[in-house]
């Protein structure tokens, strides 16, 4: 499986670098690339999320399904708490986006491309309960943390989310077995394969925005990467090897997804609340390039504790 990650994240990679060469020849500007980040949000996502619910209902999927929410939570949890204790306040002035950047990641740009690509339909079916609990922790706890402000009406937003509504539907649909037509599943079949290269593409395009050199001589930034890529996923790694009689689907799913590099969301909510999006941007970059290295490595641990085990 390990070898699996390794050649999908350099695939991806690779996209990756086709966005940044769109974004130096101009090909794609800063103002394309937003429109097409909302495009694979707003649309390629919830499509992916939709049509991997599109399937026969059994009950040992439903009975997985509402196992990966209830480790999911228990996930994101230790992940918020473990922040408090790896970030301390006093240690910077940026502590509020290491503490966003060490916790949520770009469990949609990347996450469902490597799920899809290990596990196909079944992961992404599994991996909508972790999107769900992550948007419902990230617009609460995460917008409270970069803002400041505790603004409960962005509990209710989350709700209105196209992901969210995909999810709600897909929800619907198989527990209803309310099957689409072939004609409009192999409609939304084209869209759902746009997700990987134009996530990608639109990764490569904001990293091509990043000053290289100021990254690299920032330690912090290797600090944050090492804790959200490696430190964090292999503590979650530990009690995850222990649950044996839980689904390998399920249990490396919540993983890789947690294993992801740092969400690109923290750079967007820096910008409408006044942070330092130049630094959440530096730490989205290295974080992406070194998941290359680093999620083989969590998958390969992970696999090795479970043997122990």
């Amino acid at each position: 499986m390990a070898s699996t990650i390794l050649n999908q994240t350099i695939i991806m990679l690779i996209l990756i670098g086709v966005g940044v060469v769109c974004a130096k020849t101009k090909l794609i500007s800063e103002a394309s690339n937003k429109d097409l980040s909302k495009f694979v949000l707003q649309v390629v996502n919830p499509v992916v999320i939709f049509v991997s619910y599109q399937r026969e209902y059994r009950t040992e999927l439903a009975k997985n399904l509402l196992l990966t929410f209830v480790l999911s939570v228990g996930a994101m949890a230790a992940l918020v708490l473990l922040s408090y204790v790896f970030v301390r306040k006093k240690e910077g002035k940026e502590f509020e986006i290491e503490r966003f950047s060490s916790v949520y990641s770009n469990c949609g740009f990347m996450g469902i491309p490597l799920v899809n690509a290990i596990y196909h339909e079944e992961g992404v079916f599994y991996l909508t309960a972790f999107i769900t609990v992550f948007n419902l922790v990230v617009w609460t706890h995460g917008v409270i943390l970069i803002s400041g402000q505790k603004d409960l009406r962005q509990v209710v937003k989350v709700f209105y989310s196209p992901t969210i509504i995909s999810i709600l539907l897909g929800l619907i649909t198989f527990f209803a077995q309310v099957k689409l037509p072939q004609t409009a599943l192999t409609a939304l079949g084209y869209i759902k394969d746009m997700n990987t290269p134009v996530a990608m593409i639109v990764s490569g395009v904001t990293i091509a925005a990043t000053n290289v050199p100021k990254l690299l001589k920032n330690i912090r930034v290797y600090y944050v990467c090492f804790l959200k890529l490696l430190v964090m996923p292999l503590i979650l790694a530990v009690p995850f090897s222990l649950l044996s009689g839980v689904d390998e689907i399920v249990r490396m799913t919540i993983l890789i997804a947690a294993a992801a590099p740092p969400a690109a969301m923290c750079t967007l909510l820096s910008i409408r609340y006044g942070k330092n999006s130049i630094y959440s941007s530096e730490i989205f970059t290295a974080g992406t390039i070194l998941s290359v290295g680093s999620l083989p490595l969590v998958v390969k641990i992970t696999e090795y504790l479970t043997k122990m085990s």
